[in-house]
């Protein structure tokens, strides 16, 4: 649980969780100026104003020590550094009677460059720290710019990303008045309600049940159950410590995903940029096949031994606590069962349609079916009997297993190569490659595969046989996936291959086979050509990596009564709100966001994840809106909707709305 826990944080440090969340104080205001020395080398002025009370430390500092550093670019060189102001001295109590230098009020940076050969610009950034008392801010980082001129002269330029009114005013539409759609119609919440909850509770429940019928898990049932029912003076006292033991599984499972509900209330658009970060995914692809291989036998995944023994020790205790670190104990030592059915149900619903509430429902129902046997056989002894005995059978499960972690393996490298548009794992490939991981895991079925704890399958039992089918049946069900046919949808499966745009056949691939989008990520070449044919426009915020939006493309679009629809009424304009390609130089730059929060404005996801939320209070994905072409709100805007008749229902609700 430390592990985990320590991940959390990890991830919001590296994915979310920025300075501009926590705020600190503007120390020193800094002005730049520039004289050219010689032949490509320059004396750089950093003049700087500090705050009253505070101290600004030195450049002449030790790296380890509080101090303010000066660092360029890989073409300049900083051949010297010196300080114009008062510098003082004086031993700090709050660093161990450190002497420290600093200064107050003023300060000059004298820095000496060198250009490394012909160059059109030169960039930097000052890195200080300062104290004022007990208080410690930095390294603050404030950069700056100068541009080289046609006389070799350096000219001060504004550095890094600015605010620019016009540019805000891209992604701020004060056209749209989300409170007073033409029509009353549709809105979020509507579409799905509970049952997308319930239903992320049930596959929580599946991988709860799947987990049990591990080694780690399953031969705990009957020595657990005997435990409490031995021990206890009475039956009945023995039922209420096995449904206590089995409400903490519960609640532990549940409590790991809080976390996440933090991140969540630091920045909105921190679970998306979590799920659809190329690193994180890659680490997911990496660490699911680590689990793959230990599944198979290799080696063993285990939490620390320390750790176990210390919590272990504690259900000595006795009564309620005792039995919490029971429950605890269990969640520990079945980790390495356990711990991959976990991280597919983390990846899974920190998608871009999904977030901290999902995440927590789906550990509640992962809690609840691992929680359920150990009351129920508490409640009645006599269904233990029933049990089928642990033998060679719970270590084929976990070979399979291990097939499965590959596959959704392959789903968290296939996130990373849409975000990024790699182009190594097209739609194809993808079902190529989950038709090889199919016919392995029937060929290890029937025993023609073994792994090194694995013993000769001297007999095929019935069970074995039937799932072997029913992996095949799946198989062959996948095999159509890889031509250009009509047959290429695979609907038992949207949402986890590539869109169908993405293929080896090129982009014309999916034609016939769904609804295309008029523009994709550009908002206002969709408005123009609104304008010039008259329709309304059907905003779709999207995701490469958003499995309910490959749902509603392949499952619901193509249904004639949508598809009419959408193709002859709307101008359909996709923006993929987790497209990391960088906008052009031009177009980046710094938005204030409604909550004062500065935002930097770099990609096409950046960009159109933040229209949305600013103008529709709303992140998830798919999330689907109409306007007309002078950005009137036709509807409500609505989410995941997978009955066909009641999106091509809101559609014409869109359309009534336009003629009016």
């Amino acid at each position: 649980m430390k592990q985990l826990l320590t991940f959390i944080i990890l991830i919001a440090a590296t994915f979310g969780v920025k300075a501009q969340d926590t705020a600190s104080p503007v120390v020193a205001k800094w002005e730049y100026t520039a004289e050219k020395k010689g032949e490509n080398e320059y004396l750089l002025h950093l003049n700087g104003t500090v705050e009253k009370g505070w101290k600004l430390f030195s450049t002449t500092m030790k790296d380890d020590d509080p101090n303010t550093r000066v660092v360029v670019d890989s073409a300049v060189t900083i051949t010297n550094i010196t300080e114009e102001g008062s510098l003082k001295k004086q031993k700090e109590p709050l660093f161990d009677n450190l002497e420290i230098k600093y200064f107050e009020d003023k300060v000059s940076l004298l820095v000496t460059v060198k250009l490394n050969g012909p160059v059109k610009k030169l960039e930097g950034a000052i890195n200080y720290m300062a104290l004022k008392g007990e208080e410690v801010v930095g390294p603050e980082e404030v950069k700056f710019k100068f541009n080289v001129d046609a006389a070799g002269n350096l000219v001060n330029v504004a550095a890094g990303l600015q605010a620019s009114a016009d540019a805000e005013k891209t992604l701020k539409r004060t056209t749209i008045d989300l409170e007073h759609p033409i029509n009353d119609c549709g809105g979020v919440g509507h579409e799905e309600g509970k049952k997308g909850l319930w239903s992320l509770f049930v596959l929580g429940m599946l991988g709860g049940f799947i987990a049990l019928l591990t080694p780690c898990v399953f031969p705990m049932i009957p020595l657990t159950v005997s435990f409490f029912t031995k021990k206890s003076q009475d039956k009945k006292k023995g039922v209420i410590h096995a449904a206590t033991y089995g409400f903490f599984i519960f609640l532990i499972y549940v409590l790991l995903s809080l976390p996440f509900h933090f991140l969540d209330s630091l920045n909105p658009e921190i679970l998306n940029n979590i799920s659809t970060n190329i690193w994180l995914n890659l680490a997911f692809f990496v660490i699911f096949i680590v689990f793959a291989i230990s599944f198979f036998g290799y080696f063993e995944i285990t939490m620390p031994s320390s750790l176990a023994s210390k919590v272990d020790a504690k259900t000595s205790v006795g009564g309620t606590i005792g039995i919490f670190f029971m429950a605890l104990t269990l969640a520990l030592v079945s980790f390495s069962c356990t711990g991959p059915i976990l991280g597919s149900l983390l990846a899974g619903s920190l998608s871009t349609d999904g977030g901290a509430i999902q995440l927590t429902v789906g550990m509640a129902g992962f809690g609840f079916a691992l929680a359920l046997p150990f009351a129920l056989f508490a409640m009645f002894p006599g269904w233990l009997n029933s049990l089928p005995k642990s033998g060679s059978w719970l270590t084929s499960v976990k070979v399979v297993l291990g097939f499965l972690e590959i596959a959704m393996a392959i789903k968290f490298l296939s996130n990373a190569d849409l975000v990024k548009h790699w182009g190594i794992l097209k739609r194809e490939v993808f079902f190529g490659i989950w038709i090889i991981i199919g016919f392995l895991i029937v060929l290890y079925l029937l025993g023609k595969i073994r792994f090194p704890h694995d013993a000769p399958l001297k007999k095929l039992s019935r069970p074995r046989l039937i799932l072997a089918l029913l992996f095949l049946a799946f198989t062959l069900y996948l095999i159509p996936g890889v031509t250009n046919t009509k047959y290429a949808n695979r609907a038992l499966i949207s949402g986890f291959p590539p869109p169908l745009s993405y293929s080896v056949y090129g982009e014309d691939a999916a034609k016939g086979k769904g609804v295309e989008a008029n523009v994709v990520n550009d908002y206002d070449e969709a408005l123009k050509l609104a304008k010039k044919l008259n329709k309304p426009v059907l905003l779709d915020f999207t995701g490469w990596a958003c499995v309910n939006c490959r749902k509603m493309e392949e499952n619901v679009w193509p249904k004639e009564e949508v598809k009419v629809l959408i193709e002859k009424e709307y101008i359909l304009v996709s923006l993929y709100v987790d497209d990391r390609k960088l906008l052009p130089e031009n177009e980046q730059f710094l938005f204030t966001t409604n909550t004062g929060h500065k935002k930097e404005i770099k990609t096409i996801g950046d960009k159109y994840a933040t229209m949305q939320t600013e103008n529709f209070v709303n992140n998830s994905q798919p999330f689907y809106v109409l306007i007309s072409p002078d950005e009137k709100l036709l509807t409500r805007p609505v989410g995941y909707t997978p009955d066909a008749k009641a999106y091509a229902a809101w559609l014409k609700c869109g359309l009534e709305a336009f003629k009016k």
